[in-house]
């Protein structure tokens, strides 16, 4: 399954974007990154059939492991692709929430969308080695 964040804004070269970098080169499966302008711009089309989790300040808090069996889950039901959207300063629209498979939170604090990239880009690493046997060291 691909795993495609699709984000608002430029990241440019910055600490942020060699994370971000970093930790998508450690992730076994199909990654990509597609930056948007800040309004409009161009979303290639997806891979069929595809899911999509929303990055939004009202979405859910999970877990790593909850996380990752979500993705299992998905991958395992034959979903070829998850686009991950990061919104621009304003977030996403109702009608774009409404979209969503999912929304997903990284806590109630509000994260700089540079930060949040670099945040999914570990979280998406720490769930494919959870779902390939890797132990993790919360488990349990």
């Amino acid at each position: 399954m691909l795993l495609h964040i699709v984000a608002r804004g430029k990241i440019g070269r910055s600490p942020e974007a060699e994370l971000v970098d970093r930790y998508l080169a450690r992730i076994a499966w199909d990654t990509k990154l597609t930056e948007l302008p800040e309004i409009g711009g161009r979303i290639p089309a997806e891979k069929t059939p595809f899911r999509t989790i929303a990055l939004d300040e009202k979405g859910r808090d999970l877990s790593s492991e909850n996380l990752a069996k979500v993705l299992g889950d998905w991958r395992d039901g034959g979903i070829r692709e998850c686009r991950f959207r990061i919104g621009a300063a304003d977030g996403h629209s109702d009608d774009q929430r409404r979209e969503a498979d999912l929304l997903l939170a990284f806590g109630k604090a509000t994260w700089p969308h540079l930060l949040a990239r670099a945040m999914l880009a570990e979280q998406l690493f720490r769930a494919t080695s959870i779902l390939a046997g890797h132990p993790y060291h919360r488990a349990g």
